[in-house]
């Protein structure tokens, strides 16, 4: 019928043009079925933001200041400060435009803006919704835009405010890159699929050269129905890419996650494979990542964290990191608006061979989220 229908208008469109050439009176607007109602085109803009604000005090390493006193470094940041405007031209047609703030440095000569908090963009893309011709939640982006895991992670993590998760907070993916992608919901609540064709390089670099990164995330429900373990995702991502042609960088993760009223919590491998150049050592690495956020009436939440590094699998070193904290969520009325504070404690432990200073952090975090 839809097809009719559109049949009809286009006819009575042509009529009406003829007919408002030759003098005549335009025919009646093809309306259609009852209890049809049309998707709303109506286009829309909106803007959010979201800071997170912190102070840190680190215990060790200890530093020097300008007299040659050894001192404990501690500070006032803002983590991060995102103005988010989102928005449609159709029911077809979506857009997001995300600045980002970043702490200006430079190597070298210093310039006059060194120190200095500057803008810069983190996403900016069109999404282009398949609701209809696929599932609810299906759609294809174009232009720089979240990678298929880190996003996914931190969704269900929550704790970004603290720090990046691990794939990311070790360097080996980031949260944004510059591509073509598409996403597609399995039904009856079994999973999704995430697929990508990116630069690489991530948001904060340009593409240096002609290699392209492959990025697919599937994850699935084994339980969708089944109460309390309806929460329960078990993923698979692999990320195929190159420095230069021969040179590779891969990543390959698995995992599970499980979301409850009274518990968020996850199990992470990953394996890496990297070799910069072509006279460079290959080098495989691997770590794995758990963590646990329950859940205590009131808004109190716990976060409990462990990583476990290992840069190079023919070297025998590791790194660990330990975080544990306590955070109380506001109560809000109506999302996205969020509001949360965080006491943290974070240590990271070097194996000597990797010759790095251990560190120790003690926080106070901050979320806003409008």
């Amino acid at each position: 019928m839809s097809a009719w229908r559109a049949a009809l208008r286009v006819v009575a469109g042509l009529v009406t043009v003829v007919g408002a050439l030759h003098g005549l009176p335009a025919l009646a607007q093809v309306t259609p079925a009852a209890g049809y109602t049309p998707p709303d085109d109506t286009p829309t803009v909106k803007v959010g933001g979201t800071i997170f604000l912190d102070y840190t005090y680190t215990d060790e390493p200890t530093t020097t200041d300008a007299d040659g006193n050894v001192i404990h470094p501690e500070s006032f940041n803002v983590g991060r400060a995102y103005v988010n405007v989102t928005g449609n031209l159709s029911h077809r047609i979506a857009f997001r435009i995300t600045p980002d703030i970043a702490r200006q440095t430079t190597t070298g000569a210093t310039g006059s803006l060194d120190g200095s908090l500057v803008i810069r963009l983190k996403y900016a893309y069109a999404q282009f919704n398949l609701d209809e011709a696929w599932s609810k939640g299906s759609w294809v982006r174009l232009g720089q835009q979240q990678t298929p895991l880190v996003d996914y992670l931190e969704t269900i993590y929550r704790y970004r405010f603290q720090g990046t998760v691990f794939v990311d907070r070790e360097g080996f993916l980031s949260s944004s890159d510059v591509g073509l992608s598409t996403h597609y919901n399995l039904p009856k609540n079994l999973g999704d699929v995430h697929v990508g064709y990116y630069n690489g390089d991530t948001y904060s670099k340009a593409e240096a050269n002609d290699q392209k990164a492959i990025m697919a995330r599937v994850s699935i429900r084994p339980f969708p129905m089944m109460g309390a373990l309806k929460g329960l995702r078990v993923t698979a991502f692999y990320d195929d890419d190159h420095y230069v042609k021969n040179d590779v960088r891969t990543r390959l993760f698995y995992g599970a996650t499980y979301e409850h009223k009274y518990v968020n919590a996850g199990v992470e491998h990953l394996d890496t494979d990297d070799q910069t150049t072509a006279v460079a050592t290959e080098v495989k690495g691997t770590g794995y990542s758990v963590w646990a956020t329950p859940r205590f009436p009131k808004g109190w939440e716990g976060l409990l964290r462990l990583d476990h590094l290992k840069p190079d699998k023919d070297v025998d070193a590791a790194k660990d990191r330990k975080i544990l904290g306590v955070a109380y969520w506001f109560k809000v009325l109506q999302t996205p608006a969020t509001a949360a504070i965080l006491l943290d404690y974070e240590s990271v432990e070097y194996d000597a061979a990797l010759a790095k200073p251990d560190e120790t952090r003690y926080a106070l975090h901050t979320l806003f989220n409008f």
